[in-house]
């Protein structure tokens, strides 16, 4: 499974058992080819005519490396990888799928009621692990707006919500980032601002939430649950996942299900290093690194019909760049709410250096490891520039077990590599590289997230 050859102490440090500390559901049911193909693609969209999803990182890493716990050979084609995933029955792949990936507690976002998609707890039954909630802010919302009558009630009704969500969870999470931006005004929106926004809001309340001034009310409540409760709140950033931002799903998963990842392949690409994006953290730090704001790679909001929407965002990759957090970060710091960076790949160089600017911030490679061929560079990156305590392993898997099973592989692997090179170099010692590769695999979340 390791790609290179490490010191027994560092190897059973790499296998031994990850806390997921961000993941989503996965489905239940059996997929055909088309909506398979949805769920392994990075932009959640079919494929052009005559091509195929599986000829991606990803598609091939499933055929790699998945098709042994389905008992085939490696590089099973993807007919008869697919037709053994169907022979075997959801059931029995999710069990594989999970059970294999090594982990040991699952910290699930469970933000769509969705009868297709494992709850938490049947993940981790699924997965022979624990398994515990993340309250997801915006959902929280979309419900409160569906069925408040009144500003007042609405407000009311928002903070109740959050509150009785919270007391069952072991995390808060936002994807404020996609929806506005992530160079957030710290300061709290006034009273009358808020009402205003919320009357505007019942107006229309099936729409995405995308109001600045009553996502910034969501977030700061969000940030005072959190803090009454001593939970960290997750911000989503860079690199998307499916699902993310969707409205009701299509009962057909080949019709749309499972989109808005959208990374926007194409748009924006020839951003390189040298952008720079210097913004001020508010205390003397600068958030950015002088590395270039986009790749092509952006945190699309696309679902089924809504697809167009989803496009525009891919476009504006600098929205879910986390150098924007830098004076929302310094504000944040003395309420001592740790704040967890979600993928933030292409803009892993700016989260790692906000990490490391901030005790309350962290980071994590998240699902980028397993749709990337570069995955350990990634790695590499975040081990150079953040702190080691402020690192976390996370899936990001969403509908498919085999992302499960493919985010714990690619982290373990490109965390391999990122060691084997510093232990060669005498940069490291045995000990270093044991105990690094216990902090970022479990370590640092059973302490943030008091598991």
């Amino acid at each position: 499974m390791l790609p290179v050859d490490l010191p027994g102490t560092v190897r059973d440090a790499l296998l031994a058992p990850l806390v997921d500390h961000h993941c989503h559901g996965v489905r239940r049911d059996d997929l055909g080819r088309a909506g398979f193909e949805l769920l392994i693609s990075a932009g959640g969209v079919p494929a052009p005519p005559g091509t195929t999803h599986f000829d991606t990182p990803s598609g091939a890493a499933v055929r790699r490396w998945c098709a042994p716990l389905l008992d085939l050979e490696p590089h099973a084609p993807p007919a008869v990888y697919l037709a053994r995933r169907a022979e075997l029955g959801a059931g029995e792949v999710n069990r594989r799928l999970l059970a294999g990936a090594g982990v040991v507690a699952f910290l699930v976002d469970s933000a769509r009621e969705d009868a297709d998609l494992l709850s938490a707890a049947e993940t981790g039954r699924h997965g022979g692990a624990a398994a515990d909630e993340l309250v997801r802010i915006e959902e929280i919302e979309r419900g409160v707006a569906r069925t408040a009558q009144l500003a007042v009630d609405y407000l009311d009704s928002l903070g109740e919500e959050l509150a009785g969500r919270a007391a069952r969870a072991v995390g808060v999470k936002t994807v404020i980032g996609p929806l506005c931006g992530l160079d957030l005004d710290p300061a709290r929106p006034a009273r009358g601002a808020v009402i205003a926004a919320a009357n505007r809001r019942l107006a229309d309340p099936k729409e995405p939430l995308t109001d600045p001034v009553l996502l910034s009310y969501l977030l700061w409540s969000g940030i005072d649950v959190a803090r009454e409760r001593g939970l960290p709140v997750q911000f989503h950033t860079g690199f998307g996942a499916p699902g993310t931002l969707r409205s009701d799903p299509p009962a057909d998963p080949s019709a749309g299900h499972g989109l808005g990842h959208g990374l926007g392949h194409g748009l924006g690409l020839g951003l390189g290093h040298g952008a720079g994006v210097g913004h001020e953290a508010g205390a003397g730090h600068a958030a950015g690194t002088g590395y270039g704001a986009g790749t092509g790679y952006g945190a699309g909001l696309g679902h089924g019909a809504g697809l167009g929407y989803g496009l525009a965002r891919a476009a504006e990759p600098d929205r879910a760049d986390p150098a924007g957090l830098g004076r929302f970060a310094a504000a944040l710091q003395p309420l001592g709410v740790p704040m967890i960076l979600l993928h933030p790949y292409p803009f892993h160089r700016q989260a790692a250096h906000l990490a490391g600017a901030f005790p309350h911030v962290y980071v994590d490679a998240g699902l980028a490891l397993p749709h990337l061929g570069a995955g350990a560079r990634v790695m590499d990156e975040l081990l150079e520039l953040a702190p080691f305590h402020k690192q976390l392993f996370s899936s990001g898997c969403h509908g498919l077990a085999e992302s499960a099973y493919l985010g714990a592989l690619t982290f373990r692997r490109a965390l391999a590599a990122a060691l084997a090179a510093r232990l060669d170099s005498g940069e490291w010692s045995t000990a270093d590289a044991a105990r690094v590769a216990h902090m970022i695999g479990s370590g640092n979340a059973r302490r943030i997230y008091r598991l």
